[in-house]
């Protein structure tokens, strides 16, 4: 379970630079009048106010600078799922804007969005409508991170802030409960209605065959990351091999079947079977490689 654990998240960032390549592929097609910026909002309207942070607001505000239209597209950050922020920067991707304004965003998230050649402007407070006239006219200035010099002994707290960020963690703490309690539940459940016998028979311990199974039901369980962890760390327990646990793993968080109708809503039917399609094929071959490397690293 440690060692899945240690490489899991390389393995999930890795796929969310192919996801990226694939998205960048996709929108090349899509005509260069499309000008359309992201604004990072707290409602789900032009009067809504901005968003503090880039990852952690509810709804991102989609505006075609061309027709005037707008929509309000729910953030990973509203249903309280986990790497929100990384989930956000592809879904900003995924709807080809220019520019994305915000009130704070991190260097990190930044990088990520001008490598896809997004401008990011930050510092910005209102309305989300306030804002999006002032980019028109093109009052709002494009800002580097922000660097804060205070007096040594000093520090300057923001009540606002503080009720905010007290708030968002509050949230966040209830939103987290519910998956906590079902990482709980479901270790239960495996234990009392999936034996032992039932995997192994299950599972014949060929590898490309044990691997394949892994992927296939990776592909096709939904939920919060953290099941694919408990599932995981359960079959090795029950002494099924590190390569089926590997490629569930890999599926659970870049394919999914289930969600494929709302993919194709969202990014077309072409793109999103040629992405999860791809995704899986791909992951077969790198849950092997990764083992063996794993073996070999610890002998």
């Amino acid at each position: 379970m440690l060692i899945t654990n240690t490489y899991v998240y390389l393995i999930v960032q890795f796929y969310f630079d192919i996801n990226v390549f694939f998205l960048r592929i996709f929108f090349t097609t899509i005509e260069e009048s499309n000008m359309k910026i992201a604004i990072s909002s707290e409602g789900t309207d032009l009067k809504a106010q901005v968003g503090h942070r880039f990852g952690g607001s509810p709804y991102m505000i989609i505006a075609d600078l061309n027709t005037g239209n707008f929509e309000a597209v729910p953030t990973p950050a509203s249903l309280g799922q986990p790497g929100a922020g990384v989930q956000t920067i592809v879904l900003i991707i995924s709807k080809d804007v220019k520019a994305a304004l915000t009130g704070y965003c991190s260097p990190a998230a930044r990088r990520h969005l001008e490598a896809n050649g997004i401008e990011v402007f930050t510092g910005l407070s209102g309305t989300a409508g306030e804002v999006l006239e002032s980019y028109k006219k093109g009052e709002i200035q494009k800002t580097e991170a922000a660097t804060i010099e205070r007096e040594p002994g000093k520090h300057v707290v923001d009540r606002a802030s503080l009720i905010y960020a007290m708030k968002r963690s509050g949230n966040q703490f209830a939103t987290m409960l519910p998956i906590f309690l079902g990482v709980v539940l479901l270790i239960g459940l495996l234990n009392t209605f999936a034996s032992k016998n039932f995997f192994t028979a299950l599972f014949s311990g060929k590898v490309v065959l044990d691997t394949f199974l892994g992927a296939f039901f990776g592909s096709i369980l939904a939920g919060n990351p953290i099941n694919s962890y408990v599932i995981g760390g359960e079959l090795l327990q029950y002494g099924i091999s590190l390569f089926t646990v590997t490629a569930l793993i890999i599926t659970w968080v870049t394919v999914g079947f289930i969600q494929l109708p709302v993919e194709i809503a969202a990014l077309g039917r072409r793109f999103a079977l040629l992405r999860n399609g791809i995704c899986f094929l791909l992951s077969i071959p790198i849950a092997i490689i990764t083992v063996f490397l794993v073996n070999l690293v610890t002998g």
